[in-house]
């Protein structure tokens, strides 16, 4: 079930709201159970047999918490159980995700196996991660009960698309929160501007960028050089309003339960470095990487740069398997790794001087561009024609076409990549006809966000294949 549509936002949404509030306002207990239910039932709209893989999850890492508090004065059998999880959930992730690209590596042939991928299986895997290992860190609390366990992995808010929600940061909501009026209107008004995110802009952008990319394949393109840098830009700017918006709804929508989730993206196209970047774009991911991950590894605390290069190495590998079984993936996340370690030894982005924002997009942008393409070889004829290596002239009819139909998204597509609005509200938050103008705008906001919708408009959603 996707957020922005007709279900969910006229169905779902309001009969889990009034009965959470109306029905279930003071027994807490009530409430968690009505939102796991309720949660099973949002996953099992899009994928009913997936459910048992969820239970499943849930109930392999409930058990293992409770190993972890048993054996608390064993480190070796914590460890031991730690390394037991660990292999179980590579399996599972490995047979949904990656055993067709295993084989096609081995024997060419791609899709043997007809295996469906488990949407959110990703991220829901992550938070199961994180929920034992906190245990045992002791920065959460082990839950005895399945039904929290089951709560903070299904959550329906951040379940398919994230920001992926750290146990310690929701442990102690999960059974102390808190509800109000003002984290229930804040919550409201964040989900309106994550809907027109996705809806008014994501979805636009998306238009140009399919069709532009579905124009280049390995062999060549019928793009000209002008659509082949407007396709890019397009797909730099769907990409980040598809996924932020989603974010944004996910943070109102566990902002109106009493949940507090984490930022997930803080302006990062207004970055002056690929280093910069990366602590702004999808935060949630990077910090669940550093500390799962790189730090346990040994971090920057090593005694040698071999060892440091190869902790960054480990980290940059695995976000790009995270993203898909593509080699597109795989070597996206490595060419972040290269210009992170020419960042760190050589300050690569210092010597770019009053460039550093353009440097930073550069990369950002030809990335995005090996990211979203269907193999290697289309990503590096899309790339060599960007330079005018293969395209098809200078410009044709669809660059007009294009320019005149979505001019205006564009503008204020880059607009919001910057801190203006954020700036504006800032200033004027206590100005009584500023205020009266926002409720406005975020009206209309909701009302354009539902006609299209209910028009039908071109509705993809990027992190399906996550």
């Amino acid at each position: 079930m996707l957020f922005p549509s007709e279900v969910f936002l006229f169905l779902f949404l309001p009969f889990v709201l009034a009965v959470y509030y109306l029905v279930l306002r003071k027994h807490t207990v009530g409430k968690n159970i009505f939102l796991f239910v309720m949660s099973l039932l949002f996953y099992a709209y899009g994928e009913p047999k997936y459910v048992f893989l969820m239970l499943f999850m849930i109930l392999l890492h409930y058990g293992l918490g409770l190993l972890i508090n048993k054996y608390s004065d064993d480190k070796r059998m914590q460890r031991l159980i730690l390394f037991l999880m660990v292999v179980i959930d590579v399996c599972i992730l490995g047979y949904f995700k990656y055993l067709n690209f295993i084989v096609s590596i081995f024997t060419g042939k791609e899709d043997t196996f007809k295996i469906a991928l488990p949407i959110g299986i990703s991220f829901f895997t992550f938070q199961a991660i994180s929920y034992v290992v906190d245990v045992y860190r002791g920065k959460g609390k082990v839950q005895t009960h399945f039904l929290n366990v089951g709560l903070y992995i299904s959550l329906f808010p951040q379940l398919i698309a994230g920001p992926i929600v750290r146990y310690e940061t929701v442990a102690n909501e999960i059974e102390n929160r808190k509800e109000n009026l003002n984290d229930f209107a804040m919550g409201v008004n964040r989900f309106i501007i994550g809907l027109g995110k996705k809806v008014l802009l994501a979805n636009q952008f998306a238009v140009v960028s399919d069709t532009v990319f579905g124009n280049v394949t390995s062999t060549g393109t019928t793009n000209s050089f002008l659509l082949l840098w407007m396709g890019a830009i397009a797909y730099t700017l769907q990409i980040f309003f598809d996924f932020a918006g989603y974010s944004d709804m996910a943070i109102g929508l566990g902002r109106m339960f009493g949940f507090h989730f984490l930022e997930n993206f803080k302006y990062p196209y207004i970055s002056k470095s690929i280093s910069e970047f990366w602590r702004r774009w999808h935060i949630s991911l990077q910090t669940w990487f550093k500390d799962y991950i790189y730090i346990p590894l040994g971090g920057s605390r090593v005694n040698s740069k071999t060892r440091l290069v190869f902790n960054i190495f480990v980290v940059w590998f695995l976000t790009g398997v995270w993203h898909g079984a593509n080699w597109t993936f795989i070597v996206w996340g490595l060419m972040y790794f290269v210009l992170l370690i020419l960042e760190k030894f050589f300050h690569m982005d210092e010597k770019m001087g009053k460039f550093k924002n353009l440097y930073t997009m550069f990369f950002v942008m030809m990335g995005w561009v090996l990211f979203r393409s269907d193999s290697l070889s289309a990503a590096l004829v899309y790339i060599r024609s960007m330079f005018g290596f293969g395209c098809k002239g200078f410009m044709d009819a669809y660059v007009i076409q294009y320019f005149k139909q979505y001019i205006l998204y564009f503008i204020m597509g880059i607009l919001c990549c910057f801190p203006i609005f954020k700036n504006i509200n800032r200033i004027f938050k206590k100005n009584m006809v500023y205020n009266l103008l926002y409720v406005v705008c975020m009206c209309g906001i909701l009302y354009l966000s539902i006609i299209f919708i209910f028009s039908n408009a071109y509705n993809p959603f990027i992190y399906f294949n996550f």
